[in-house]
């Protein structure tokens, strides 16, 4: 089993171009399609948690994965199977190609990408919103327009629907508590 994480997760970060959330679509398929390590639903209460927490998104989902599969072993070789190719590329890069990031032809090519890197993103928030009610979609747009607009933090919005959640599950707690 470490063996299989390590080898998922370094494929994972051999193979995803773009920011962390470019490899979302692949670590679903890869975690809840593929392997069955998750389901879809715990999935996203996984990337919930990792989206939440402080560092970059692939390490923090190669952590939660991990530690779900084998514990802190686990955690330690998915981390280290998801940044040891990034780490080795751009350490080649800085070492060798100082001047790659100004070269027209790579600066064209990084654009030609944006595209594609865009709709990976895209497509785990539209699964995401598949079975929510209409109004938390409304929510989330509305939240994001205003974490847009006014530069407010969004870990504020993140306490706050926390807040929300634990209290309306305690809410309905004490209530079939008290129906006889």
């Amino acid at each position: 089993m470490l063996w299989e994480l390590f080898w998922t997760f370094f494929k994972l970060g051999t193979f995803t171009f773009g920011s962390g959330y470019a490899m979302i679509p692949m670590i679903e398929r890869e975690v809840v399609d593929r392997k069955k390590w998750f389901d879809r639903e715990d999935f996203y209460n996984q990337f919930t948690l990792a989206q939440s927490a402080p560092g970059p998104f692939a390490l923090n989902t190669a952590v939660f994965v991990g530690y779900k599969m084998k514990g802190w072993w686990g955690s330690l070789i998915a981390v280290i199977g998801v940044s040891i190719s990034p780490f080795v590329i751009i350490l080649l890069i800085a070492i060798y190609l100082s001047g790659f990031s100004t070269n027209p032809v790579v600066e064209a090519a990084f654009k030609g990408v944006r595209p594609a890197v865009i709709a990976m993103i895209a497509v785990p928030f539209i699964n995401m919103t598949k079975g929510l009610k209409w109004y938390f979609i409304i929510l989330a747009f509305s939240i994001a327009i205003v974490v847009w607009l006014t530069g407010i933090s969004p870990i504020w919005f993140l306490l706050g629907g926390a807040a929300v959640g634990v209290s309306a599950a305690l809410y309905g707690k004490k209530r079939r508590e008290v129906k006889p």
